[in-house]
């Protein structure tokens, strides 16, 4: 046995993006290294010390799924690297869970393909669930059933589980190991969640809104787990909601809108395509949103306090100061620079959803 997330920094492989800094070496809190793993390659399973980048983990081909009238995925198609963390990213509704799902078995498509590690999720899914651990949007236990023992119980299913008890004492949740579910907070819930998504040592780990409901003591708690997770190979698919965990976690993000993907790359890629800027000042009078909106490049106005933040595109802290010079306005405090994933994502979806309402009463 030996420590599963021990290695001491982040790596660089061919064929993947250059690996994020480490979380918990920017000066965050890190978990300890405790958890073990038993590696043994006779089950069949990939092994957790597998190279990294030398082969995708998961590739999907024009994937296609509807619910009634609705196509919760859109011709879908993109591969995940092994031992990467991509993340998934969208509006309510834009069929990432969906997507999710269906590579994890739990969903069958309407057509295309899936492969995990050259196994369908339909025909193979047994050996798939193996080495796939998956930590759902929403989940339940009975009632009456104790996180212990619901760890105990999941670690059963599989050949080379880890060890439940070191478990609960990296997730920090050993004091809970007595209580019932029923008992627990939602933020607590979601920890026993993710605990048994990863008790049964996967080597592709699905994660879906992985730390909604918790804390921001142990959503940054997590995001050092997560991180280790990857440093030792094991390949993480985040589905998220959080523009800053995407860009703190992930080598790549898929940004999916009405079942489509609409661009693919890394965070900070994403951001500088969409060409997003962003501009704080303080102007001399009141400017009202009108006023503001009409001037070119604006696409959303924030205020507080004195402060009005303006987000668009183009040379736009230039078309301000100009614009409101002409009408007598003032700007002090200026400042300005480029994008963020948020700003990349509010843009894209919006476009893209124009897009598709003009498609449609076309």
């Amino acid at each position: 046995m030996r420590p599963l997330w021990d290695t001491p920094s982040a790596v660089t492989e061919p064929g993947l993006p250059k690996r994020r800094g480490s979380f918990a070496a920017r000066g965050q809190t890190a978990l300890p290294s405790v958890l073990q793993s038993a590696g043994n390659p006779s089950t069949g399973s990939p092994s957790a010390d597998s190279s990294l980048g030398e082969r995708s983990a998961v590739t999907i081909k024009n994937l296609v799924k509807r619910y009634g009238g609705v196509l919760a995925a859109d011709d879908v198609s993109f591969s995940i690297q092994e031992g990467e963390i991509f993340g998934i990213i969208g509006p309510n509704g834009a069929g990432k869970t969906t997507t999710v799902e269906c590579i994890s078995g739990l969903r069958v498509p309407d057509s295309g393909s899936i492969s995990v590690f050259g196994l369908s999720p339909q025909r193979d899914r047994y050996r798939i669930r193996e080495f796939v651990g998956v930590q759902l949007q929403e989940s339940a236990l009975p009632p009456r059933l104790r996180v212990g023992e619901a760890l105990e119980l999941f670690a059963s299913f599989y050949a080379h589980p880890l060890d439940p008890q070191e478990v609960l004492q990296t997730l920090s949740i050993k004091n809970i190991e007595l209580t019932a579910f029923k008992n627990l907070s939602g933020g607590e819930k979601q920890r026993v969640s993710i605990a048994l998504a990863l008790v049964g040592n996967p080597k592709i780990a699905i994660l879906d809104e992985l730390t909604t409901g918790l804390d921001p003591e142990a959503r940054r708690a997590t995001w050092a787990l997560i991180e280790r997770m990857r440093e030792r190979g094991v390949t993480v698919i985040l589905v998220t909601h959080f523009m800053d965990e995407a860009e703190t976690l992930c080598d790549r993000v898929a940004l999916i809108n009405r079942g489509r993907l609409i661009t693919l790359d890394t965070p900070e890629a994403i951001a500088a395509e969409a060409g997003v800027n962003r501009v704080r000042f303080v102007p001399s009078q009141p400017v009202d949103d009108e006023t503001l909106y009409a001037v070119q490049g604006v696409q959303v106005i924030e205020r507080k306090d004195r402060y009005v933040t303006v987000t668009g595109t183009g040379d736009l802290a230039a078309s301000l100061i100009n614009a409101l010079a002409t009408m007598g306005v003032q700007v002090s405090e200026l400042e300005a620079r480029g994008g963020n994933l948020d700003d990349a994502f509010i843009r894209l979806t919006r476009e893209t959803t124009s897009t598709e309402r003009e498609r449609v009463q076309a």
